[in-house]
């Protein structure tokens, strides 16, 4: 067992000398990552890579897992993804939940199956570790229009077998301040990279002013006045003139840029059955120079193609 400090000056603990033959890699992250042994032993029944894999450089356009703390992943991965660029798409649908800070254990969790380290054999995230993650962020990924994916269901990951974990204090606890409640897709910084992240994670996008707001089944309904679609999606042409947005599960918390209705916004969402849903809206702001920024990548995103995650 070794103790590494990253950045900060932050001590880890690399707890994987668990069997023979289970090389562990250097580990510098402000997370720990554990091994776990039961009574049966390392491995029981034995775990291997079930098809050849290699040892990648992480690159730094996989965002989610690139400050994850170390430098190296397996491919295939654990979800089967066996190029990095269907990994980088699979894993571009996380950014956005990882910058809502739902937990503080999102990152560890999602990158031990997106980019696991490179061990001899695979080991998986704890059960525990995943439960807590998405208690947390789930209700987050429902004003979104998602719920928890089957492919990260938590019963098939190990319970006392060796696994990921995080040993730092309270580290179920959901790491949000406390007092924050304002509505999540309306918690959103103007950085031209995170705009960027939302217009690919997004199935439409607009231009839009807004007439009014109201309250409906626990939602806020959102009636546009003028709009312009910038990426129409699963919305026709002739159905724009009788859009209406909602926002899920948002009768109730803030949304701040909604509280001043006198300019245009950037409105992106999805469409989940018969509804439109708003999963990001950012004040349509051109002296903004972060925005500015935005509005060029806009005209050429390097957005991945592949399906997404979710559906």
């Amino acid at each position: 067992m070794g103790s590494v400090r990253g950045p900060g000056g932050v001590a880890l603990r690399a707890l994987v000398s668990v069997a023979a033959g289970l090389l562990a890699c250097g580990v510098a992250s402000e997370y720990d990552y554990v091994s776990y042994q039961s009574d049966l032993g390392p491995y029981p029944g034995g775990r291997f890579y079930a098809k050849p894999h290699q040892c990648v450089a992480i690159p730094a356009d996989l965002r989610l897992c690139h400050s994850v703390g170390y430098d190296k992943m397996v491919l295939p991965n654990l979800l089967d993804h066996e190029t990095m660029a269907e990994v980088k798409h699979q894993a571009s649908s996380w950014v956005p939940l990882l910058n809502k800070n739902c937990h503080m254990g999102t990152q560890v969790f999602l990158c031990s199956l997106f980019a696991p380290v490179c061990l001899d054999r695979p080991v998986y995230p704890c059960r525990w570790l995943c439960e807590a993650v998405r208690d947390s962020c789930e209700p987050v990924m429902q004003f979104f229009g998602f719920f928890w994916p089957e492919m990260l269901k938590c019963d098939q990951f190990p319970q006392d077998d060796v696994c990921i974990a995080m040993t730092a204090p309270n580290a179920t606890e959901v790491s949000r301040p406390k007092g924050t409640t304002v509505c999540p897709p309306c918690d959103n910084e103007m950085k031209s990279e995170a705009i960027v992240e939302h217009l690919c994670a997004s199935e439409f996008a607009l231009k839009m002013t807004i007439k009014e707001v109201k309250k409906e089944n626990g939602d806020k309904m959102i009636i546009p006045r003028k709009r312009k679609a910038l990426k129409l999606g699963p919305i026709r042409k002739k159905n724009l003139k009788k859009l209406v947005l909602f926002l899920k599960n948002g009768a109730d918390c803030p949304c701040h840029q909604l509280d001043n209705l006198g300019h245009y916004f950037l409105i992106m969402g999805r469409q989940v059955k018969t509804q439109y849903l708003l999963t990001a809206i950012y004040k349509w702001d051109k002296k903004n120079k972060e925005f500015k920024k935005f509005m060029k990548k806009m005209k050429s995103p390097d957005c991945p193609t592949f399906p997404s995650v979710f559906k």
